[in-house]
């Protein structure tokens, strides 16, 4: 596995980078046979130290994690026991729906866009504009079954994720309801 541990605007030492990448290969070697890479990013935010890793599977999936304590180490601890847990929750909901998945998750390429905020004119005229692109970029978008999607929503800490449903070949979306549930879109159903 390739680990990529690096500081913002914190030095990392080689003793941190040492016990990083031997607790975080324990815990993924034990929960997740074929991982890939791994990227952890060191911050400080106020009086805390944060550590963020992000770790994709060669099944296609990517597991994220966040952890805060007072001390760097205590940070990585916090981040290690979240990406323990979901792992673990990875590995059991894959053992239980028997999973028969052999072949790595497809991505189809999608185009992905960033608007401006549109501003009310100033004056009582409805002008219509149009808001303005900020950002365009290029998107992975995976054909997955909707069981599997959930799983990618819950193990990445999104709040949404389009994918191409499996089943049928269409585009669908889940996303985390407000209520702290799963919602399911499925335009195909909706006739």
């Amino acid at each position: 596995m390739r680990y990529q541990i690096s500081g913002r605007q914190i030095d990392i030492g080689e003793a941190l980078q040492t016990h990083v990448k031997a607790e975080l290969g324990e815990v993924v070697e034990k929960y997740a046979q074929r991982p890939t890479d791994a990227v952890i990013v060191f911050s400080r935010s106020a009086h805390e130290y944060v550590c963020e890793s992000v770790i994709h599977l060669s099944t296609g999936l990517t597991a994220q994690a966040k952890g805060h304590a007072t001390e760097i180490y205590a940070a990585f601890e916090s981040c290690r026991e979240k990406m323990d847990k979901q792992l673990r929750r990875y590995k059991r909901r894959i053992r239980n729906h028997h999973n028969t998945r052999t072949a790595p998750v497809e991505f189809a390429e999608g185009s992905s866009y960033i608007l401006a905020p549109t501003e009310e004119p100033e004056d009582d005229t409805d002008d219509l504009t149009q808001p303005i692109v900020i950002a365009e970029m290029e998107t992975k978008i995976p054909s997955v079954t909707v069981g599997e999607a959930v799983m990618m929503l819950e193990l990445g800490g999104q709040k949404m994720l389009v994918f191409r449903n499996e089943g049928h070949g269409g585009v669908n979306v889940v996303y985390r309801r407000d209520d702290g549930n799963i919602g399911w879109i499925d335009p195909r159903n909706s006739k």
